[in-house]
C-alpha cells in the first residue's frame, strides 16, 4: 500500500471520527452509554464509506502444488495389431489410468496418433499411416513451457511426414519409449521403394525404379518380377548379402494402349522368410495418347511466370513453354491453350492468330497491361481507364458452376495488384472470385470465365498470383491444394464439356494407403449450387459383384465421401441426387497396398537414439513394471509449490457493504428503540 493511501485513510478516520463525535457527543451534550454506541456505529458507517470511495489495495497471495504433465503418446496404426501387440497396448495404458500413485504425482494426458493427432484414450489401432513428427509437433506447440515427459508407446515405424527423431529437440522434454513388437532380427526381403510417373505417353516407354531392401547375415539369391495381369514383362535376378544389403533396378516399360495399367512388383521369398507382405508391391500407370501444350506469352519478367509454370507442370499430362510475342507467333499450332501474361500493344497479332485457330485463351491483367489496347482487342469485357493502382483480395463465388473450387482460405490470402476502374461484361460470365477491398466486397470479378463463339476465357485481374502458391506453402506445407485450383481452370480452359448440374471429381486410381476422397457439387436449374441436396455415391466391384452405397457430406462449398475403407479393386460409380434425375459415372482403381504390414520388427534403433537426444529411457513392452516406478521417482518431475500474487481492490470485497448495511441499520434500531427519532 502507498504511503499516500495511507495518508488518506488516517485522514478518513479522522474525518468519520469528528463526524459521529460532533453528531452524538457535541450537539447532544449527552455522555450516555447509548450515545457513545450510536457514536462508534456512526463512526464505523462513514469511516467505512470514505474507504470504498479511497478503494485502498491489498495484495492477496495464494500457495498452491503444480504437478508436471505426462503425456502419454499411443501409437494407434495397423501396425501394432500386425505386430500383435494390441492387447499388451491395452493393459498398459489401463494401467497407467488406473494408478493411484502416478495419478497423484502426475496430470495424465493421453494422446493417440496414426497420421493424425488426436486427444483420447480410445484405441482401435485402424489408422493406416502413423507419423510421429506431428505428435512432437502438437506436443511442442502445447507443453513447450511445461515440464511433460513424453511416454511413447509405439513400434517406431513412422509410415508418414517428417523423420521423428529430429524433433526431440525442439520438444524439449524428456521421452520415454515403450517399444511394441519384437526386436529379433529375422532375415527379410522388402520393396522399400517403388518409383514411377502417374501418367506415360502412348507408344512411349515409361522409367520404374525399385529399391530392394534385405536384412539378414547369410548371402541369398532373389528374382526380381513385374507382371501385369498374368503376363510377367520384366524379371532380374539380385545377390543380397549383409554388406550389400540394398540394391537400386531401374528399367522402362512400354505403354502399348490408353488406360490404366496395373502391374505388381514382386520379390520371390525365401523359404524361412516371415514377412512376404512387404515382398509385393502393387503400381498403376495411366497411358494417354497425347500431352497438353500451354503456352504463357508474356513481354515481361515476373515471378508469376515460373508460378503458373510450376503449378501446371504438377499434372505430367501437361507442359509449358514461356515465351514472348516473336517466339509464339513461330509455331502457335504447338499449343492447345494460351495464357497471355499483361498484354501489351505488341499483343494485337497474337490475338488475331488465337481467333484464327480458335484456341482457348487465359489473360493475366495487371499494372503493366495496357487497357487502352487491350479494350480494342477483344470484345468481351472493357476496365475503365483510371491509371490508378489498387491491391484486390478474393472472395470466392460458392455458386460458381462449370468446375469444382475447393475454398483454401483464399479470402486470407495476400492480394493481387491491379488498376482500379470499373469492369463490364459483353457476354454471360461466371465469377471465381470477387474482388474485396479492406474486407469491403465489390460486385466486380477477380477471376472470371466465360464461352464466346465456341472458345472457352478466362480472365484474372490482378498480378502477383505468385504470392497465393507460396501462401498454400505456408498454410500446408506443400503446393498441392494451390497446384490442383489451377489444375481445374486448366482442365477446363482445354476442354469443351457442355454445363452440367452435377460435377464429381476423382482420380483414375489410388493407392491403398492414401486418404480416398471423391468430391461432388450440385447446382439448382439456375446453375446455383445447392447446399441442400442429398447425394449418394454407389460403388460396384466389377470382379466380385459388390456393392457399397455411401453418402455424401457437405463441406464447405462442395460434397465429399471418403472411400479410404474400401477393399482394393476396380470399381465402377455412380453418384446420384435424390428427387432429380441427375446422375454421373465413371471408374475407379484403388490398389492393393498397406503401409503398415510392410514392418517385421520394431525399429528399435530410432526410439534408442529419441530416448538418448532427450535426456529420456527406453522401455520394453514385456518389461514395464518398474516404468510407473521410475517415473515417479525421476526428481526431474517432483510436485512444485507456487505463489501466486493478486491485487485486490477493497471495492471487490462485498463484506464491506454488508457491514455498512448493518451498522446502519443497527444505528436506526436503537435510536427509534430508545425513540430518538
Amino acid at each position: 500500500m502507498q504511503n499516500q493511501t495511507l495518508l488518506y485513510i488516517i485522514l478518513a478516520g479522522l474525518i468519520a471520527l469528528t463526524v459521529a463525535l460532533f453528531q452524538y457527543v457535541y450537539r447532544s451534550k449527552k455522555r450516555t452509554k447509548i450515545y457513545w454506541v450510536l457514536a462508534g456505529l456512526r463512526f464505523l458507517t462513514i469511516f467505512s464509506i470514505l474507504l470504498l470511495i479511497i478503494n485502498p489495495k491489498f495484495n492477496s497471495v495464494t500457495y498452491f502444488n503444480e504437478r508436471p504433465n505426462l503425456i502419454v503418446a499411443v501409437d494407434n496404426s495397423e501396425s501394432v495389431a500386425y505386430l500383435n501387440q494390441d492387447q499388451n497396448v491395452r493393459q498398459l495404458v489401463s494401467q497407467l489410468k488406473l494408478n493411484d500413485e502416478l495419478k497423484a504425482n502426475f496430470n495424465l494426458q493421453f494422446f493417440n496418433f496414426g497420421k493424425e493427432v488426436s486427444q483420447s484414450d480410445s484405441l482401435g489401432f485402424g489408422d493406416k499411416q502413423s507419423n510421429m513428427a506431428k505428435a512432437f509437433e502438437r506436443f511442442t506447440e502445447v507443453y513447450s513451457n511445461d515440464i511433460a515427459p513424453v511416454l511413447l508407446i509405439t513400434d517406431g515405424n513412422q509410415t508418414y511426414g517428417n523423420d521423428y527423431t529430429y524433433m526431440t529437440k525442439k520438444l524439449g522434454q524428456p521421452v520415454f519409449p515403450v517399444v511394441l513388437g519384437d526386436t529379433t532380427t529375422f532375415s527379410d526381403l522388402k520393396i522399400a521403394q517403388l518409383n514411377v510417373n502417374r501418367y506415360a505417353y502412348l507408344k512411349n516407354r515409361f522409367p520404374v525404379e525399385v529399391i530392394a531392401n534385405y536384412e539378414g547375415n547369410t548371402e541369398v539369391n532373389t528374382l526380381l518380377r513385374i507382371s501385369t495381369g498374368s503376363y510377367t514383362v520384366f524379371t532380374k535376378s539380385i545377390k543380397f548379402s549383409k554388406s550389400n544389403s540394398s540394391e537400386i533396378v531401374n528399367f522402362n516399360l512400354p505403354a502399348s494402349r490408353v488406360g490404366i495399367g496395373s502391374y505388381k512388383a514382386e520379390l520371390i521369398p525365401l523359404e524361412n522368410e516371415k514377412n512376404r507382405i512387404n515382398n509385393v508391391k502393387n503400381f498403376a500407370v495411366e497411358v494417354i495418347d497425347q500431352k497438353t501444350n500451354v503456352a504463357i506469352v508474356s513481354e515481361i519478367i515476373h515471378p508469376d511466370l515460373g508460378a503458373f509454370k510450376k503449378a501446371i507442370e504438377s499434372n505430367e499430362r501437361r507442359q509449358v513453354n514461356i515465351l514472348n510475342v516473336k517466339q509464339f507467333l513461330k509455331q502457335p499450332n504447338n499449343f492447345q491453350l494460351i495464357i497471355l501474361y499483361q498484354p501489351t500493344n505488341n499483343f494485337k497479332s497474337v490475338f488475331d492468330e488465337i481467333n484464327r485457330l480458335k484456341l482457348n485463351k487465359f489473360i493475366v491483367a495487371g499494372v503493366e497491361t495496357n487497357w487502352s489496347i487491350l479494350n480494342g482487342m477483344q470484345g468481351n469485357y472493357k476496365q475503365q481507364l483510371t491509371n490508378q493502382e489498387e491491391n484486390f483480395q478474393p472472395s470466392l463465388n460458392q455458386n460458381y458452376s462449370p468446375f469444382i473450387v475447393e475454398d483454401l482460405n483464399f479470402s486470407d490470402y495476400p492480394p493481387l495488384l491491379s488498376e482500379f476502374g470499373e469492369i463490364t461484361f459483353e457476354v454471360p460470365y461466371e465469377t471465381i472470385f470477387y474482388k474485396t477491398i479492406n474486407g469491403t466486397p465489390l460486385e466486380e470479378p477477380l477471376l472470371a470465365t466465360f464461352e464466346s463463339n465456341n472458345q472457352r476465357e478466362a480472365v484474372l485481374f490482378g498480378q502477383d498470383i505468385w504470392r497465393w502458391r507460396a501462401q498454400s506453402y505456408l498454410d500446408n506445407g506443400s503446393f498441392e491444394d494451390f497446384d490442383n485450383f489451377i489444375g481445374k481452370l486448366i482442365q477446363y480452359l482445354n476442354s469443351n464439356q457442355r454445363k452440367t448440374r452435377l460435377k464429381v471429381n476423382y482420380e483414375s486410381f489410388y493407392n491403398g494407403n492414401d486418404d480416398i476422397r471423391v468430391t461432388a457439387q450440385y447446382f439448382n436449374k439456375n446453375y446455383e449450387f445447392d447446399s441442400n441436396a442429398t447425394l449418394r455415391i454407389t460403388l460396384t466391384n466389377k470382379e466380385t459383384k459388390a456393392v457399397t452405397e455411401l453418402p455424401f457430406v457437405l463441406s464447405n462449398s462442395n460434397y465429399q465421401v471418403n472411400l479410404s475403407g474400401i477393399e482394393a479393386g476396380d470399381y465402377a460409380f455412380t453418384v446420384r441426387t435424390n428427387g432429380e434425375n441427375v446422375s454421373k459415372s465413371g471408374e475407379l482403381k484403388i490398389l492393393d497396398y498397406n503401409v503398415e504390414k510392410q514392418f517385421l520388427n520394431a525399429n528399435i534403433d530410432k526410439l534408442k537414439s529419441v530416448a538418448n537426444a532427450s535426456n529420456g529411457e527406453i522401455y520394453f513392452i514385456d518389461d514395464t513394471s518398474t516404468l510407473i516406478s521410475d517415473l515417479i521417482a525421476d526428481s526431474r518431475f517432483a510436485t512444485i509449490q507456487k505463489s501466486a500474487k493478486k491485487v485486490v481492490p477493497l471495492i471487490d470485497f462485498k463484506y464491506l457493504l454488508a457491514f455498512i448495511v448493518f451498522c446502519l441499520s443497527a444505528e436506526w434500531f436503537i435510536r427509534k428503540y430508545n425513540g430518538l427519532i
